[in-house]
């Protein structure tokens, strides 16, 4: 059945098939035919926008037009097709992003196994990658019943207990408000909540105004999802405490 929703759209003037956009997006949607950027089809498109950002050419923009629904049951057909194809064995990289980079595979871990030694401010507290909002899809499996923490991308760089004090038993996202899609922010992390089921979630910001901006888009994914989740506001000066 036909809906109206959001959709990719590629501007195939603009696109020059370098292929940028094709790891960011987590369902498969996109591929390059005949030197250019296609939507394979409709159906595996959630209409979020992680590979939005991620075209030199600016040729990928987010319309709304009449299309199929989002079938996430067809998604993973079509991310086993594509292991297939490619030879790639499901045991291994049971949520490796399609012809991705490493760099987008989702992964998930335990504290105190590899790359999580001891140091003089504890050991670190990250059980999961990617941690960028647009990379971390909805349906990622380390979401699911997560306590998630929202980050200001320069939060970790000012706060000294960072790991301790705001990341410890919580999955993080982080982004920033000032550079990103905003919108696109109120959308996914709508979506996360919907579809994993968090518990709850944490927004972890600067003292600075335009970090606001990120509380108030985490208030309204909440509202939107029709969520009733504790919902917690930190805010970092910029000496690194903790207001």
């Amino acid at each position: 059945m036909k809906v109206k929703r959001k959709i990719v759209h590629i501007d195939e003037d603009k696109c020059n098939g370098c292929g940028l956009c094709i790891p960011n997006c987590a369902e498969g949607a996109l591929k390059i035919v005949n030197g250019k950027a296609k939507l394979v089809s409709d159906v595996f498109c959630d209409g979020l926008g992680a590979c939005l950002g991620h075209c030199p050419q600016d040729a990928i923009h987010m319309i709304e037009r009449e299309s199929e629904e989002f079938d996430e049951t067809a998604v993973e057909q079509h991310l086993e097709n594509i292991k297939e194809k490619s030879g790639e064995c499901a045991a291994v990289q049971p949520h490796a992003s399609p012809r991705g980079c490493p760099g987008a595979q989702l992964k998930e871990f335990k504290k105190g196994t590899a790359g999580h030694r001891p140091s003089e401010a504890g050991p670190s507290e990250l059980t999961q990658w990617p941690v960028q909002l647009n990379l971390v899809p909805p349906t990622a499996p380390f979401l699911k019943d997560a306590d998630l923490v929202v980050v200001a991308d320069c939060v970790p760089a000012a706060y000294p207990d960072f790991h301790q004090g705001i990341l410890k038993n919580k999955k993080i996202v982080m982004g920033c408000p000032k550079f990103d899609d905003i919108e696109h922010y109120i959308e996914k992390i709508s979506q996360m909540v919907k579809v994993s089921g968090l518990k709850s979630i944490a927004v972890a910001i600067m003292e600075v105004p335009c970090c606001s901006v990120l509380s108030r888009a985490v208030r309204e994914a909440i509202k939107i999802s029709n969520a009733n989740i504790p919902f917690e506001e930190i805010i970092i000066s910029l000496r690194g405490e903790r207001l």
